[in-house]
């Protein structure tokens, strides 16, 4: 596992704190990837986007930006290892981008090759620029602003993206039998702002559409009001995360404090948006994790 390039110029930009800094990221346009697996979501457009929805890659890593209809990919497991189980994965990018390669296709494999169903969210993003060397100005101002101490970064959290969310669970169950899954053992999985998503789907919930479980990678450790249906949580966050690390812990205390079931992995090291792990940290180690804590759950075996 390698830390990708895009979490590392993230990790530049927040460490400098100067917007300056993202114009010197390699950003270079591709084409948009064939995904004939991919299904629309209906959930509308984008208000205010001029830009089409365009695809780069820093690095070896494809990410696209302007997303304006949102569509949610299976990836789904050989069915003699399915265990019924499904988690609907979010990337993050700040609502500005979403690292596809580093936090949502190679996540969806991993999750599939060991029996978990996956569906990657391509959920509507806010508009930038058409110009890339403008849009690299966005990014490195964004992500300045957010690593300020005082900055509540849940509070930039998309109401695009989190009816995305909400239509993304609600499409994984209405063709659960199709696919192989139970529709109560349906979760979700994000990183960052998908992080954010996926907490925020988990807060405009009803007891009948909550997810059956969570999983926020280094999002937003900000307190909240947990819902009294609120389901089991797995949490991962770096200690020299330059976004999220030091502002406290309140979302993992407000799940203790709702006597709701929790784990958390807080990683020495790792910095911010390392996908899957950070090479030489112990990082690489939390999808392992993830998976062994479903299973002690009970999410990986039929519910009796």
């Amino acid at each position: 596992m390698i830390r990708v390039a895009i979490g590392a110029a993230i990790s530049l930009l927040l460490a400098s704190a100067v917007p300056a800094t993202a114009q010197g990221m390699r950003m270079e346009a591709i084409p948009a990837p064939v995904d004939t697996a991919a299904i629309p979501l209906g959930t509308g457009g984008v208000e205010g986007a001029t830009a089409p929805e365009s695809w780069f890659i820093s690095g070896t890593q494809r990410t696209v930006r302007n997303v304006q209809q949102a569509t949610l990919t299976p990836v789904l497991p050989d069915p003699a290892k399915a265990t019924g189980a499904a988690v609907i994965v979010a990337p993050g990018g700040g609502f500005l981008m979403l690292s596809m390669d580093n936090e949502g296709w190679p996540v969806a494999r991993w999750l599939a090759d060991h029996g978990i169903a996956a569906f990657v969210l391509k959920y509507r993003l806010k508009p930038t620029s058409r110009d890339m060397a403008d849009f690299q100005k966005e990014l490195g101002t964004f992500f300045a602003r957010a690593a300020r101490a005082d900055t509540r970064v849940v509070d930039g959290a998309s109401r695009a993206a989190i009816e995305d969310g909400q239509a993304a669970l609600a499409l994984v169950r209405a063709r659960a039998g199709t696919w192989g899954i139970d529709p109560k053992r349906v979760g979700m999985l994000g990183f960052s702002a998908g992080a954010m998503t996926t907490l925020g789907v988990t807060l405009a919930a009803t007891p009948e559409t909550m997810p059956a479980f969570i999983a926020p990678i280094y999002g937003s450790m900000e307190p909240v009001v947990v819902p009294a249906a609120a389901p089991p949580m797995f949490s991962v966050l770096a200690g020299d995360d330059p976004l999220f690390a030091r502002k406290g812990l309140g979302l993992i205390e407000a799940w203790q404090v709702a006597r709701k079931p929790v784990e958390f992995h807080l990683y020495q090291k790792g910095g911010h948006g390392f996908g899957m792990g950070a090479t030489g940290t112990t990082s690489t180690g939390w999808i392992v994790a993830f998976r062994n804590w479903l299973a002690a759950d009970g999410f990986l075996e039929p519910k009796r």
